[in-house]
């Protein structure tokens, strides 16, 4: 009996981590005039349809609208490697700190590095940030703050936001 509680246990949190990563649909609906949430798709017909992924930082409806207007202007990406420990968790503290949605991409190859290295102007440095446009080599709290700061990001994160970046909790 024991066996089988545990099995339901984890059939149960693998359909809630799934459930997690759906995309989530939102029309108005013709005959009643009521906005419907739904995880299926709508019938056809329907006009405006909202689709949002929680796979993406900047559809959250959570985040504060200042910090998802930045985000949609000034996107933010951190380049990390995989031998890069303490320095790319202060990195990811750093934005995490601050509310700041983020995708994190870790360099694996030779090619990697080459495109980073192109982007940035010069040589490549781990970690390094990206704002919309605006890079920076290195980690330089006071320099990334800058950046942060000037494309509109808040300086402290809000209460219950989430993490973002590869080892989000």
């Amino acid at each position: 009996m024991p066996a089988l509680r545990m099995t339901l246990a984890a059939a149960a949190l693998l359909a809630c981590t799934l459930a997690v990563a759906q995309t989530t649909y939102r029309w108005i609906d013709k005959t009643t005039g009521q906005t419907v949430f739904s995880d299926q798709p709508p019938p056809p017909g329907v006009g405006q349809v909202v689709h949002q992924s929680s796979s993406d930082p900047v559809a959250d409806p959570q985040l504060p609208y200042a910090t998802r207007m930045a985000a949609e202007r000034f996107p933010v990406t951190l380049f990390t490697a995989a031998n890069c420990t303490e320095v790319c968790q202060q990195a990811r503290d750093l934005l995490n700190g601050r509310g700041v949605p983020f995708s994190e991409k870790i360099l694996t190859t030779q090619e990697d590095t080459d495109e980073l290295a192109k982007r940035l102007g010069g040589e490549a440095a781990i970690p390094s940030l990206l704002v919309g446009r605006q890079s920076f080599k290195g980690m330089e709290s006071g320099a990334w703050n800058n950046l942060l700061d000037l494309a509109g990001y808040p300086k402290t994160a809000p209460y219950g936001s989430r993490p973002s970046g590869v080892f989000a909790r």
